[in-house]
């Protein structure tokens, strides 16, 4: 019996995605439940699973198409799969990748047989992206962790490892280049002289926008566009923020199984501020501004189709331990992909850390239909004058960006100016100051 699979419904006001991957092809074998494609929206990557047990009949769309809610984009054959077809699939797959009939990982024998049923068991569930991306590069993928669901190799696991392993052979003379930065730079280009180099030539290439990439490109120009953007700098010295840390960090994560960041104590700070200025915790609809009573602060985290901004909701009413465990699991399931668009609904007020990238100085674009946005970046050693001497501190520029037509600049000199002497005197935000 054929079963339809349709896109689900992926949140309240999306209406469609974007084929990201297929996770299967026509005569692979599917389990219940087994995620068969990722679609993207315009905020996180969801995957679809199957609903039934069975065979991939048919794909309806392909990679890159824009599909409905609704709509129909592959079809199972209900039943059990006969044991040998996910064997016969790969073998036909990988005899059609450039004569390349069997991978790097068949060439090393196992240390034992149950080693061997082990590494023959994970190639018969890699998706087709990564049976091809294990092809490409030559690697074992019994030999690489995977971050996807469950486990699950993904093709960026394999390209990383690929990137490490050939880091290894070149005696770490890439450094610590990022993935695509280190393929670009073992790829062979032309000399700075105009002349080709040895063994190659330049190269380009074009690679479509992500749907949530698209999103985040039209998103902030139109706060560009839309917005009076001005943003008012201060520095901050970290060094009883680090005291604190330092003397109570083994007993925090032994009680609350967290470690103690820096990110807790400017939330806790930001809602001191944003309490005192409401405006920076509001926002403008239409000829109306809209105050809130509580703070939705989102946390701007790196995931691997870009920056995505969940929400740690009523911050205000949270303690340190469980705001850290928050962005904890924020940090960990954007990096899996397991965000959803509840997780990043709403927000009154956006805290972007730059500085764990190094960054010395920012001017951030607020985050619609926010007001406001807090740019943290990275802590160094600066000469400063404290009582007329001449001293070093660990440093911190704090940037906050705002939107001009509803917040006023004393308002926001105010606020990052509360949120400066918070965090320099953190007893403050234990007595509500």
């Amino acid at each position: 019996m054929a079963k339809e699979i349709q896109v689900p419904t992926l949140g309240e006001s999306v209406t469609e995605g974007t084929i990201g991957e297929w996770l299967k092809k026509p005569g692979d074998a599917v389990a219940v439940d087994e995620p068969i494609v990722s679609l993207e929206t315009d905020k996180v990557a969801v995957e679809v699973p199957s609903p039934v047990a069975g065979v991939i009949k048919e794909l309806k769309a392909e990679e890159g198409d824009t599909v409905e809610v609704g709509a129909v984009i592959a079809i199972v054959e209900e039943g059990a799969a006969p044991a040998a077809k996910g064997d016969e699939a790969a073998r036909a797959y990988e005899q059609r990748e450039d004569g390349k009939e069997k991978r790097e990982a068949d060439k090393a024998a196992p240390a034992s047989a149950a080693a061997k049923e082990q590494a023959r068991d994970s190639a018969q569930t890699l998706s087709p992206a990564v049976r091809r991306a294990v092809l490409e590069h030559g690697v074992d993928p019994s030999t690489i962790e995977g971050t996807g669901k469950d486990g699950r190799l993904t093709k960026e696991d394999v390209v990383a490892a690929a990137e490490a392993k050939k880091k290894g052979s070149a005696g770490g003379s890439i450094g610590d280049a990022a993935p695509d930065q280190a393929a670009t730079a073992s790829t062979p280009s032309a000399s700075s002289d105009g002349g080709e180099g040895a063994g190659g030539e330049r190269r380009e290439e074009r690679v479509k926008m992500t749907r949530m990439r698209q999103t985040i490109a039209r998103r902030l120009k139109g706060a560009q566009e839309e917005a009076a953007l001005l943003t008012t700098f201060n520095d901050c010295d970290m060094s009883a923020v680090i005291e604190a840390r330092t003397k109570y960090k083994d007993l925090f994560a032994k009680k609350h199984d967290i470690r103690l960041g820096f990110m807790g104590f400017f939330a806790k700070a930001a809602c001191l501020a944003l309490k005192d200025v409401p405006s920076a915790n509001a926002y403008i609809e239409g000829d109306e501004i809209v105050y809130h009573d509580y703070v939705d602060i989102s946390v701007a985290v790196s995931a691997p189709n870009g920056l995505v901004v969940p929400v740690i909701r009523d911050a205000d009413k949270k303690g340190f331990a469980r705001i850290e465990k928050d962005i904890a699991d924020f940090g960990a399931r954007a990096k899996d992909g397991k965000l959803t668009m509840e997780d990043m609904k709403g927000g009154t007020f956006t805290i972007s850390n730059g500085g764990v990238f190094g960054s010395l100085m920012s001017t951030p674009i607020i985050n619609p239909p926010q007001s406001a946005v807090l740019g943290l970046h990275r802590i160094e050693d600066r000469a400063v004058v404290v009582d007329g001497e001449i001293v070093v501190r660990p440093m911190m520029y704090l940037a906050l960006s705002y939107d001009h037509r509803l917040i006023d600049g004393r308002e926001a000199v105010t606020a990052l100016k509360i949120i400066k002497e918070a965090i320099e005197d953190p007893t403050r935000m234990l007595i509500d100051l």
